[in-house]
């Protein structure tokens, strides 16, 4: 017998969970060696961000220590490579041992770890040094897969594998935990710049990893649980050598017997185990509802600030105002074949899809294509929304009216916790408070947790039909008056218009109500940011006190009575008539009253929908709604549009028409009854959800607390230069917030503030609380960021485009005006007096109207002066628009401002000018600047330096030849100098550089004044 026949080679096996051990192993040693080698040879370097340094930061993150230096990055990359071969594997044996033939979601788990490896593969060889974008994206990207391939690894995992499912359960929770905190440090980081606030991100940013590879060392014990092994055996001798003796096919034979290698496992499943029955987590769907929820308010409120930016610049209607009717795209649902699609699951789920282009539109970097963008989103939206709050079973009604209530006070305190703008719009950008790759992150979890809900329509109906039987035979035994006829549709729809425009324009903001209520210092009242989160508990007390009142029937009926409707009345108008604590108090009894008639109005337009047809009730709300946008906004821009003196300061009516439509959703006596069984069952919010929607509520809360206690003052403001007893006052005209490209300017806006070292500023064209402008607060961010006392001017209620004053002087009284306008634009003006290094000085920060109207800006400006004249010989800075030119003769404002306000120009030399100028009295110039506009609005900043006499101590000489002792910088000492950095010469700093004069003007102090 041949040798060969008796030789036969063992095969090789390979027990699976040694693949898992082996990448567990790697994983851990390559991210373990690169962090005590980066520490050890580049420490400083790597804690070092473009915020701090050591010592104030002092641990490294991931991103640092493993992508900038030689030779941690080099040793780590080599090692993750070595790990790809067992990373693939465990994908692969995780689809073996999990395959069934009843479920596809196995072989969508192995997709998705393909995926995850690829982008983890994508972010270590792509470092943040090579291309911080793609590092970033990929990073977020290999974030957002792990929620599907976590969740439904688990979900695969069977029962009897109880230490691989507690270990895989432990860490999931754990990662998604982490994410939070770490989210929070990394704006604390990177908006608001706090030292030290990375090495705490990079804490959580480890702690990922870590939970990371804990989840995927689970895989050693599933295989082992299974005693997985993989075997591969040599051909079979003995069958070569019997075949080569057989002289036909003998080649063809022994060719066919290959090295044969196979896997082997012992099953455990449990026969019950069906994976298409694996129910999604409660609160992971619950989370992701109202977050999707957030997405729908936040794509809505974007659109009106983003079609307005044409207005500005036309001053007047320009053609897209017509976006605004994007709203309007529920009317398509009249047609069946398009109302058949959309109710789809597949419709459904296309519609949502479609308005996320709201989310993406910020990557757009010219205004029209973001407009165009937002515009789709929004019909989409609206669609979206339509079909989901009214288009579902009528079971669903009082969750879509929660999530609607929370997503939008999620929405509110979002701008809270942002200085006023929400995080995801697209008008704002990275530079300016957007988070929009981390929204985007999120809004695909959410998007992929409701994807795989999308048919629940029969199994959400049966779960939430559950009912208390007690009320119901207490429903039975109540004997309601009879019902008369139906309800007509017309009495839903115009509720809900009136209500989504209710809440948009009055609760969006936790500042709007404030705004409404301001009067000025000594304050009275409550402040923007120290007291919104009182808005924002209104908000949520009266969102479950609705929720509690229609899980009753006496509950129902007390919603619907008129003499609820009367308490929200009267919260209107004393917001209307009343101001500081009084007004604000009527404007709380108003976001409670709103909020809380949330799930009666939404289970009124569910009802009108099942019975007139979903098409035209939800296209006549948003048509209602729309209306009442252009009303609003034609109250202060009555000069510029159409028709406008019908419309000029008439938000009494405005706000009289809101609450004649919200009365339809009442029951009025004489008129169609209480509602039947049915209807009352649908706004009963199930069990299961009343907790989870008070937890909601409760949370926001508390962050919203946060926020104001955080932005409390931390320091007392102060002057730039007091030693010198210097005055840094600036006047900007800064076009509503919005810079030439259409983002909101705030944080540019600081930049050259904080430069210039401005100790007084006024900016005009401030008022943002309103819907076309976002509802936004454009002084809280310089106000925090730098420390100004602040005095925001005449409210929303007072039909002006808005002044603001900004001072590091403590106010010691202000005034607000409204300036004579018979004809053009109400003109705001602030008059306050400062203590100005213990002299009161008085500072008026005013706008007047356009050139047009001749007649209201001589009025105006005679007031002004008037104003001025009044506190002569007492110190006085102006700092405002005139539209006038210099040294013009009567009726216009230049000399008038002159000679009747008793005050000087800033240099009367200076020609070019036209709207924007600087008066002053009683003090010592020192020097003048026009700084270029850059981007960031349409006007130039002017600056006036000045010194204040000692307390008690007046000008010395007053006349011109002693105001005009021009000098050169040179000639002043260090603190009278403005910033080089601005000289055209040097470039200039972002777009701004001294202009016209090309240098700022200094100006020498007349002798005998040295006493200053």
């Amino acid at each position: 017998m041949s040798p060969l026949a008796s030789s036969h080679k063992p095969p090789f096996v390979l027990h699976a969970s040694a693949v898992a051990r082996a990448h567990t192993f790697l994983s851990c040693a390559a991210f373990l060696s690169a962090l005590p080698l980066a520490c050890a040879l580049h420490y400083e370097r790597i804690v070092k961000n473009d915020v701090a340094g050591y010592p104030d930061e002092w641990f490294p993150s991931v991103s640092a220590t493993i992508g900038d230096w030689y030779p941690e990055r080099n040793i780590f990359q080599l090692l993750i490579a070595i790990n790809a071969g067992p990373r693939f594997a465990l994908s692969a044996l995780q689809w073996y041992l999990h395959r069934t033939p009843i479920s596809s979601i196995p072989g969508f788990v192995f997709v998705i770890g393909l995926l995850r490896t690829l982008s983890c593969g994508g972010w270590v060889f792509v470092t943040s040094s090579d291309h911080h974008d793609v590092h970033d994206v990929l990073m977020i990207s290999y974030i957002v897969l792990n929620l599907p391939y976590m969740y439904y690894t688990l979900a695969c995992t069977p029962a009897a594998h109880t230490a691989a499912r507690k270990r895989r359960r432990l860490a999931f929770v754990a990662f998604f935990a982490t994410i939070v905190p770490m989210v929070y440090f990394f704006i604390q980081h990177k908006v608001h710049r706090i030292p030290g606030a990375y090495t705490r991100y990079a804490f959580f940013e480890w702690g990922l990893i870590f939970f990371d590879v804990l989840y995927d060392s689970a895989a050693e014990l599933d295989f082992a649980a299974t005693d997985m092994k993989i075997v591969v055996s040599a051909p079979d001798t003995d069958q070569i050598v019997k075949s080569t003796a057989t002289s036909e096919g003998a080649e063809k034979h022994a060719s066919s017997e290959p090295s044969k290698w196979s896997v082997i496992t012992r099953s455990v499943y449990s026969d019950d185990f069906m994976f298409e029955h694996v129910i999604f987590w409660p609160a992971v769907a619950f989370v992701s509802d109202v977050y999707l929820s957030y997405v729908f308010w936040s794509i809505y409120t974007s659109l009106a600030p983003t079609l307005f930016y044409f207005s500005i610049w036309e001053l007047g209607i320009s053609g897209q105002e017509l976006t605004l009717l994007s709203t309007l795209a529920p009317a398509f649902l009249s047609i069946r074949s398009f109302r058949e699609w959309a109710l789809s699951d597949q419709g459904r789920v296309r519609l949502r899809l479609a308005s996320f282009l709201g989310v993406l539109a910020y990557v757009a970097s010219q205004p029209l294509s973001r407009l165009l963008l937002v515009t789709v989103a929004n019909g989409a939206a609206a669609l979206s929304a339509s079909v989901e709050w009214f288009g579902a079973t009528p079971a669903n009604v009082a969750y879509q009216a929660m999530l609607a209530g929370v997503g939008f006070l999620l929405a509110s305190v979002s701008k809270h916790a942002n200085y006023g703008n929400n995080p995801i719009w697209p008008l704002v950008d990275s530079q300016s408070g957007g988070m929009h790759k981390t929204a985007i992150a999120f809004t695909v979890l959410a998007w992929i947790s409701w994807l795989k809900r999308v048919p629940v329509h029969e199994g959400q109906r049966q779960a939430e039909e559950r009912f208390d039987k007690h009320d119901e035979t207490r429903w039975k035994n109540t004997k309601p008056p009879s019902p008369g006829p139906p309800r007509h549709w017309l009495r839903a729809s115009l509720p809900l218009g009136a209500l989504i425009f209710s809440l948009h324009s009055l609760l969006s903001d936790a500042s709007t109500l404030i705004a409404w209520s301001w009067t000025g210092y000594p304050v009275t009242g409550p402040v923007p940011n120290q007291h919104g989160a009182i808005t924002h508990i209104a908000q949520a007390l009266g969102l479950a006190w609705g929720a509690a009142l229609t899980g009753g029937i006496e509950g129902w009926w007390a919603l619907a009575h008129p003499v609820y409707y009367a308490l929200g009345a009267g919260g209107a108008y004393a917001m209307y008539a009343h101001r500081d604590w009084a007004g604000y108090e009527g404007g709380l009894v108003l976001a409670f009253f709103l909020m809380s008639i949330v799930p009666l109005v939404w289970a009124r337009t569910r009802e009108a929908a099942a019975r007139a047809g979903l098409a035209k009730v939800a296209a006549v709300a948003w048509l209602v709604n729309a209306l009442f946008d252009v009303a609003s906004t034609f109250t202060v821009a009555y000069a510029f549009v159409p028709g406008g003196q019908y419309f000029r300061e008439r938000t009494d009516m405005v706000l009289i028409a809101q609450f004649a439509c919200l009365a339809l959703a009442f029951d009025w006596p004489g008129t169609n009854n209480a509602p039947d069984y049915a209807l009352y069952r649908s706004l009963k919010l199930p069990k299961e959800h009343r907790s989870p929607f008070r937890l909601a509520l409760a949370v926001l809360v508390a962050v919203s607390l946060y926020v104001s206690v955080s932005s409390a003052p931390g320091v007392v403001p102060t002057p730039s230069h007091p030693g010198a007893r210097i005055v840094r006052a600036g006047i900007w005209t800064v076009h509503f917030g919005l810079d030439n490209e259409g983002r909101d300017s705030q944080r540019a806006m600081r930049d050259l503030i904080r430069d210039m070292e401005l100790d007084v500023v006024g900016l005009l064209e401030t008022d943002l609380h309103r819907v076309v402008f976002g509802n936004r607060d454009l002084t809280r961010f310089i106000a925090e960021d730098l420390g100004y006392y602040v005095d925001i001017g005449p409210g929303p209620n007072q039909h002006t485009w808005g002044a603001v004053l900004l001072s590091k002087f403590p106010i010691i009284n202000s005034t607000h005006h409204l300036l004579p306008s018979p004809r053009g634009e109400l003109a705001p003006a602030i008059e306050a007096y400062l203590d100005m290094y213990g002299t009161p000085v008085k500072v008026v920060v005013a706008h007047n109207g356009q050139e047009e109207d001749p007649v209201d800006r001589e009025l105006q400006t005679t007031e002004i002066a008037r104003i001025l004249a009044d506190a002569h010989p007492a110190p006085a800075v102006f700092l405002g628009y005139l539209v006038t030119n210099p040294h013009a003769s009567r009726p216009d404002p230049y000399p008038i401002m002159v000679e009747d306000g008793r005050v000087h120009d800033v240099d009367d030399e200076d020609l070019d000018r036209w709207c924007q100028y600087i008066f002053y009295r009683g003090l010592y110039r020192t020097a003048y600047a026009r700084i270029s506009r850059g981007k960031v609005t349409d006007t130039e900043m002017q600056v006036a330096q000045f010194v204040v006499p000692r307390h008690g101590a007046g000008v010395v000489d007053d006349g011109r030849e002693a105001r005009y002792l021009r000098s050169w910088k040179e000639n002043l000492p260090e603190d009278h100098r403005f910033p080089m950095a601005y000289y055209p010469q040097r470039g200039g700093v972002n777009g701004h550089a001294y202009h016209v004069f090309d240098t700022p003007l200094y100006y020498n102090v007349p002798e005998g004044a040295r006493e200053w």
